[in-house]
């Protein structure tokens, strides 16, 4: 049976494949070579991909990635697309729902809300519920650099507390897209936002995710 993450996995290498190598990204400076590359090496190369939280490596994951980024483009979506090597942690089912299904849909919709035509997409109820769950678990990391109080919101009332403080500043839309603004893709994320004008005015420029 499909995982949520393996859905997420195809989806985003179809997106990457459509958009083309030298198209932009919301991740600052990022085309979506460099975001393939990036993903290829978080799955494929370990030792490269521990720089991100491991500051003595990031020269070594820099070195790595610029590697990869130089491969075809067709080659890096073709490793995204069958996924990782048999032996990586990352082939395992229960690990790789966990590890990817936020990071892929993420990524997904970096390459989709950059371009000029994107339209949101409808998420089934289940999905929303999973992501929904992620949020809640990672609030409070994601919302730490908050520089002011930061309450998620969902529609139908469910609340997360992402940073505790004052004034604060409630943001309220449906799953993917809170998950979407907790993760610093605050401009691209379609929610209603309660609260002083500079708290938000704060808070939607301020670094937030990972």
């Amino acid at each position: 049976m499909s995982t949520h993450a393996k859905r997420e996995r195809l989806l985003l290498a179809d997106l990457l494949e459509a958009a083309g190598p030298q198209a932009p990204t919301l991740c600052q400076g990022w085309t979506a070579r460099d975001l393939a590359a990036h993903v290829v090496v978080r799955e494929r190369r370990p030792d490269a991909a521990a720089g991100t939280l491991i500051g003595p490596l990031r020269g070594r994951r820099d070195r790595v990635t610029a590697e990869f980024t130089e491969k075809p483009y067709e080659e890096l979506i073709q490793l995204i697309r069958t996924g990782p090597p048999r032996m990586s942690p990352f082939g395992l089912k229960q690990l790789d729902e966990a590890a990817n299904t936020v990071e892929f849909y993420v990524h997904a919709e970096d390459v989709r809300r950059a371009q000029p035509d994107w339209s949101p997409r409808e998420l089934d109820p289940v999905f929303a519920d999973v992501l929904w769950a992620r949020t809640e678990k990672a609030a409070r990391m994601l919302g730490r650099k908050a520089p002011v109080g930061l309450v998620l919101r969902r529609p139908d009332g469910q609340t997360a507390v992402a940073h505790r403080g004052t004034p604060v500043v409630t943001v309220t839309g449906e799953p993917g897209e809170l998950l979407l603004f907790a993760f610093g893709r605050q401009e691209a994320a379609r929610v209603e936002l309660e609260g002083e004008p500079d708290a938000i005015g704060r808070v939607t420029k301020a670094k937030l995710g990972m």
